[in-house]
């Protein structure tokens, strides 16, 4: 079971892939902070997420956020969602984020990024984010803590490199 407020959902449950390098997010806590973190950017009207996983984090999305869209490479863990009352309107994408065309996820309109990102594929998200980031304004993520030093990191630090210029040069970085 899944609860949300006084909602409690039955769900059936999905495993973690090695192969997808999946570690699910399991603190309720955790998965409300960052889902709040969103707050900081304002009035937001799409969010995209990435590797919703069994949904810990897309559960409070889906009801801050009228335009959600969760997209991940493991269709058993689409198919979870599927099976799941409170994602019957959130838009569900079976695919690999990094092959995804973002220009087509909201018909071209600008997206905020959500996730608690694999370690093995968290510097190719936010060289994506960059390279879209006419269409993806911000990011609100969890990384494993040595990728998070790498991006947030000033000029001077062992951790500075082309992930921290890049990111800084057209983001505010926040660790």
């Amino acid at each position: 079971y899944t609860t949300l407020g006084n909602q409690s959902y039955h769900c059936k449950m999905a495993f973690a892939k090695k192969s997808y390098g999946q570690h699910f997010l399991t603190n309720e806590s955790i998965a409300e902070r960052i889902a709040l973190a969103l707050n900081e950017f304002g009035a937001i009207n799409h969010v995209l997420e990435v590797g919703p996983g069994r949904g810990m984090l897309s559960k409070y999305l889906v009801s801050r956020h009228t335009s959600l869209a969760l997209v991940d490479a493991d269709q058993d863990m689409i198919d979870h969602l599927r099976r799941n009352p409170l994602f019957d309107k959130t838009r569900l994408i079976s695919g690999d984020f990094l092959k995804l065309d973002l220009k087509g996820v909201f018909n071209q309109e600008s997206f905020y990024i959500i996730g608690n990102f694999p370690y093995n594929i968290s510097s190719q998200i936010v060289f994506k984010m960059i390279d879209n980031r006419s269409l993806v304004p911000g990011m609100v993520g969890m990384f494993q803590k040595e990728m998070a030093q790498r991006i947030a990191h000033a000029p001077g630090s062992k951790e500075y490199g082309v992930i921290s210029v890049l990111t800084q040069a057209y983001y505010d970085v926040e660790y």
